[in-house]
């Protein structure tokens, strides 16, 4: 169902975000400048579509949830308890892009079979954003 998979997508971004802004917060090492901003641009990124995705579950006439632990609950996004070095930061910031484009893609997928234009619209252009986010994080990677 399309309401349900919004919000796991919500709560994949909120997520993301705030994997992305820990990261940000504590990077550290020779790349320290670049990385730094990297990682602004990608969680300023990441947090803005997560207020748009609230609207969408709100046009299908439900709540979206709001809560670190509903977000926890739904999402497939993993904490990071530890300050990892910077490129392990950059490689699970990579891995849980992918599991962001999943998410994006199952919800396209579904407003597309429901016929949500509008929805899968904004889904589409996430999706483009996430593989753009991709193609960079696998280039500093290289």
């Amino acid at each position: 169902m399309l309401l349900e998979q919004l919000k796991v997508t919500q709560a994949d971004a909120f997520t993301l975000y705030l994997k992305a802004h820990f990261y940000h917060w504590n990077i550290e090492g020779f790349s320290f400048p670049y990385l730094h901003e990297f990682l602004q641009n990608f969680y300023e990124d990441v947090f803005g579509s997560v207020d748009t995705i609230a609207e969408l579950i709100r046009t299908l006439d439900s709540y979206a949830p709001g809560t670190l632990g509903r977000f926890k609950a739904l999402t497939g996004i993993e904490e990071d308890e530890t300050i990892p070095d910077a490129k392990t930061m950059i490689s699970n910031i990579n891995r849980e892009n992918l599991k962001m484009l999943a998410s994006l893609t199952q919800a396209y997928d579904m407003a597309t079979k429901e016929n949500e234009i509008g929805i899968a619209n904004f889904l589409q252009d996430r999706i483009q954003a996430h593989e753009k986010h991709g193609w960079m994080l696998r280039s500093i990677l290289k």
